[in-house]
């Protein structure tokens, strides 16, 4: 069996070890060395050399998350994979089982095709710019969306300025006239035709995407899919997903009405008309809609970021296609694969009982603050003594800090981001961002680049 040697300091010692006597049947036994620094958080790369004799014995040190420094250098000086464990102590049980069997979120199932819907109205230059943004997001397909009663001069322009950048174009319209300039110009899909404008893919090499004549007409898009098919035609069939309450639930059931139709035939769902005119949080609408994907094996989706509280509409969507690609072909729950669409609550964000919290607070000797979040609000203490509150105005007047402005900004911000995480539900972590999953751009952490250790005193 595996033995692992874990290094902690001594105020993170204790909690270590019961959290370790609390794993069952654990596949390893296990040793905890507390290295002679307080908090483990400030441990690197160079003090664990100079502190920990060689050599170990062991298969495996495990180093807390945090730890600065390169930990390659390391396992050649001790002869054994060193490695950083979880930033939080109370998630080591969810890490060994996740260590055990990785998750590979690389598959990303449907296309995404992400539409630029004002496109006659801009520049070449302004779209060439939004659809480069889009490919960065994820998108796999520019789709070019026209406007109704309004010319669009450049459109074969814009289709051939993006191709030559390489990128794989469709075009939205109404208009068969546009529609027959797009595919002449080299589109690769045309949004979108029904039985009555189905003699377009007859004069284009253009991929069709079907729709009904009218969302509830099923019968004419089984028939067009029907007539492209004998044909041996290439093209994606879209039932058309209606937004709420204006026949949502029956269009979800016209989906799984053509798959069960046509079990092999490519779908495309678009989801703008739940995403867009919907008003919640937009993560939570495409988890689920990438998961009824997901479901019925669907190529492709069509995607918006237009609505200000849509503006990561196309991240989410490929996180959201990852995640349930994944969750289907594990045949398991979208769980603990990955908390990139956990934009506002955390799934386990307080790991800290205050009980916990408070035997911590009584080791210390030193006037820093630590600032730690439990069930029941801010915990905050030093050698002074542990404070508890609900929000930063309530805590800030008893820390005395009246006198030291560059202390007191410092503790005004943490106690304002721990109060935040406290009422949204989210993991607070002191001297670190606040984690918004996918919702918010978060520059990777170099934990092998070296860290001065912080204090919470000028």
């Amino acid at each position: 069996m595996e033995h692992i040697v874990f290094l902690t300091g001594r105020l993170a010692q204790p909690q270590l070890e019961r959290v370790l006597d609390g794993i069952a049947d654990p596949p390893f036994t296990w040793e905890v060395r507390e290295i002679g620094l307080q908090v483990a958080a400030l441990m690197t790369a160079d003090l664990i050399r100079r502190r920990v004799a060689a050599p170990v014995d062991a298969q495996r040190i495990l180093v807390p998350g945090r730890c600065r420094g390169e930990l390659e250098p390391l396992a050649e000086h001790y002869g054994i994979p060193v490695q950083r464990g979880p930033e939080e102590l109370k998630d080591l049980p969810r890490f060994f089982n996740r260590a055990a069997k990785p998750v590979d979120l690389s598959a990303t199932g449907p296309r995404i095709f992400a539409e630029i819907i004002d496109a006659p109205r801009l520049s070449l230059e302004d779209i060439a710019e939004r659809a480069l943004a889009f490919v960065r997001q994820g998108a796999d397909v520019i789709d070019i969306g026209c406007l109704p009663a309004t010319p669009f001069p450049h459109l074969e322009d814009v289709v051939r300025m993006l191709k030559g950048e390489g990128l794989e174009v469709s075009v939205d319209s109404t208009d068969p006239d546009e529609l027959l300039r797009a595919g002449r110009a080299g589109a690769d899909y045309l949004l979108s035709l029904n039985l009555d404008t189905l003699w377009i893919a007859d004069e284009v090499k253009s991929t069709p995407v079907l729709i009904p004549r009218t969302p509830q007409d099923e019968a004419s898009l089984f028939t067009a899919v029907e007539t492209l098919s004998a044909r041996g035609r290439a093209f994606l069939a879209d039932p058309i997903l209606d937004p709420i309450p204006f026949g949502f639930t029956a269009s979800i059931v016209r989906y799984h009405a053509l798959r069960q139709r046509f079990p092999t035939a490519p779908i495309l769902m678009g989801v703008g008309n739940l995403t867009e005119l919907t008003e919640a949080d937009t993560s939570g609408i495409n988890a689920l809609l990438f998961g009824i994907a997901a479901e019925l094996d669907v190529a492709a989706v069509l995607t918006t970021q237009v609505s200000r509280h849509a503006r990561r509409a196309i991240k989410e969507a490929d996180w959201a296609r990852r995640i349930m690609t994944a969750a289907a072909r594990e045949k398991t729950p979208p769980k603990n694969l990955s908390s990139a669409l956990c934009t506002v609550h955390a799934r386990d964000p307080f790991p800290d009982t205050p009980q916990e919290i408070a035997a911590t607070a009584a080791q210390v000797r030193d006037p820093n603050f630590r600032v730690q979040v439990a069930h029941d609000g801010l915990h905050v203490y030093n050698r002074d003594g542990l404070r508890h509150g609900t929000g930063a105005f309530e805590l800030w007047p008893r820390l005395g800090l009246e006198g030291d402005a560059a202390h007191a900004f410092y503790m005004g911000v943490e106690l304002a981001h721990a109060e935040l995480a406290w009422r949204l539900g989210k993991r607070y972590v002191q001297d670190q961002p606040l984690d918004w999953g996918c919702a918010v751009e978060r520059a990777e952490d170099d934990l092998a680049s070296w860290c001065a250790p912080g204090s919470t005193r000028p």
